[in-house]
């Protein structure tokens, strides 16, 4: 009796297993159904907007002629703060994903072009360029911050360093060396929490990417600007622009875009400093502390953040919720990995849990780009704290974002679409688990699935199929030389990221062979063929013995 028990009990699991199994590979395929639907859309978005390039520089308006939320266009204006800043980096990665030769081609000349129409003689800071009358303004402060931080750097985050990666590097040298704000602590970019905070968070990558340390100082001077005279002024909270003559702020911090960055800019810079064994850094750490604190302290019961608190009592200036919740909380997030103190992990997952009560609100006045920001966030969190709650609410969120594409491809017919794509990428490389294809073509789905350190791998395509299946690797350690993978503003997360000198095995199931390859060989990508109609289906995991 016992042996038959033991038999049933191993029959039982083996059927159990059979069934888990078959579960997760249903998974894979769906996922991967997703994420060509959301390569595809990137890409129509993608063509739709370069119908709109000026035919000399290939430059995308800010605004595309016609009705914009009901509202009428005239203007064709380039700016680097804003068609640099949030279109075309994500046309840039979306042609790296779907159109290659697009990518080596248009999207380079592009950079080219904004090189040469839009910086003034003699330097590398980029102005506003009028695309009908080529009226060229002055170099811009504000542009060269957003550009470098909402462009250049996602680019970077992704691919490393490319032509753009110089681009930014060039660029916030000369920012450095002509920053206009004169003060005690040396020359700042600027005298509000936006800009100064823009330049923080790609100071935070250029010092571990370049060694420069021109860069650790200047980040060094705006870091001392804010924790030895701002915030102590304000409570404790970063203000909005502050005045180095007067010692006086606006009176209120804003927890949302235009404000937040400078929050998000401290926090990194103090880690990665820190971690490089600057002690002048470290030191920021209780007033960080005191910072973050405030911060929580201003949310609502369910630790969502309002677009503006006062800096001494923070009573909301409004009841309007910051679309950007999850880049704050990111930095929350990071303090915790760069401290250990579990409270602001916490406080993370408190957050995380209580998304639901937040489906289908309405983040910036009926405009996808706040949705689109809002799910950014989540993506950058749940990528580190899996919470149920949080990937559910992603899920029919993702549903909302995608009915805002219109007919022709565009979404709203201004740079913000390049948000859209934004998200719909970071989307689709959650459902691939950092995975993509050399090669793609509309047809050809690729999903993936982790279990621990094994994942699996599904590729289906309409028709027969060849190219190659690359792995993620350890970016922000190879790529950016960060000691930790901190929450970072404009990251791409690593979901399954291969070690380059370990061994994998690679079973197909579907073939029924086995190889043995290198993280190494993976990341530069395993050779694949799919025959049309087939689901292919990858098992890889370390090799043990």
């Amino acid at each position: 009796m016992r042996r038959l028990l033991v038999c049933w009990f191993w029959l039982q699991l083996g059927l159990w297993g059979a069934e888990a199994r078959q579960r997760i590979w249903e998974q894979a395929r769906q996922n991967g159904v997703r994420a060509h639907e959301m390569f595809a859309r990137a890409q129509r978005m993608l063509h739709a907007w370069l119908r709109y390039a000026d035919p000399e520089t290939l430059l995308l308006p800010d605004r595309l002629p016609g009705l914009i939320r009901g509202q009428p266009n005239a203007e064709l204006v380039y700016t680097p703060h804003n068609s640099g800043a949030d279109n075309y980096p994500y046309l840039i990665l979306t042609a790296y994903f779907t159109d290659p030769a697009l990518y080596d081609g248009r999207m380079r000349e592009m950079l080219r072009n904004e090189i040469r129409y839009t910086c003034a003689p003699g330097t590398l800071i980029p102005a506003n360029l009028d695309l009908r009358t080529r009226q060229l303004g002055p170099p811009s402060w504000f542009g060269a911050g957003e550009y470098a931080k909402d462009g250049l750097l996602a680019v970077t985050e992704l691919l490393g360093r490319t032509p753009w990666y110089d681009r930014m590097v060039d660029l916030m040298d000369e920012f450095r060396r002509r920053a206009p704000i004169q003060t005690r602590f040396g020359a700042l970019p600027d005298t509000g929490a936006e800009l100064n905070g823009d330049v923080m968070q790609v100071l935070a990558r250029l010092i571990p990417m370049t060694a420069d340390p021109n860069f650790r100082e200047w980040a060094l001077a705006i870091g001392r600007a804010y924790v030895e005279e701002i915030l102590p002024a304000n409570g404790w909270l970063p203000g909005y622009r502050w005045n180095f003559a007067e010692k006086t702020d606006a009176g209120y911090t804003r927890l949302r875009d235009h404000g937040n960055e400078i929050l998000v800019g401290l926090v990194l810079t103090h880690a990665v400093l820190a971690d490089l064994g600057e002690a002048r850094a470290a030191a920021w750490r209780p007033a960080l502390r005191k910072m973050l604190d405030r911060v929580l302290a201003s949310a609502n019961p369910d630790g969502m953040l309002y677009n503006e608190v006062d800096n001494r009592d923070l009573k909301p200036r409004g009841q309007g919720l910051s679309d950007n919740w999850g880049y704050v909380y990111g930095a929350v997030y990071a303090f915790y990995q760069a401290t250990g103190e579990e409270r602001y992990r916490e406080a993370v997952r408190r957050l995380l849990r209580n998304l639901p009560k937040y489906r289908n609100y309405d983040w910036e006045s009926g405009s996808m780009d706040g949705l689109a920001d809002s799910i950014e966030g989540a993506v950058y969190l749940v990528a580190r704290e899996p919470v149920p709650e949080a990937l559910d609410w992603i899920e029919s969120e993702m549903q909302i974002l995608l009915g805002y594409q219109q007919p022709d491809g565009t979404i709203e017919r201004w740079y913000g679409d390049g948000n859209w794509n934004r998200t719909l990428l970071l989307y689709a490389l959650m459902k691939t688990q950092g995975c993509f294809v050399r090669g793609w073509a509309p047809g050809v789905e690729l999903g993936a699935v982790r279990e621990g350190d094994r994942l699996y791998v599904t590729l289906h395509a309409r028709q027969d199929w060849s190219g190659r299946l690359q792995f993620d690797f350890a970016r922000h350690r190879r790529v950016l030389n960060l000691q930790r993978n901190y929450v970072r503003l404009n990251e791409w997360p690593e979901w399954y990221a291969v070690d380059e000198n370990t061994l994998y095995r690679v079973r197909n199931e579907t073939e029924k062979t086995e190889q043995l390859r290198l993280g190494s060989e993976l990341k530069e990508g395993l050779p694949v063929r799919v025959t049309g109609g087939v689901t292919v289906q990858l098992v890889v995991e370390p090799a043990r013995g």
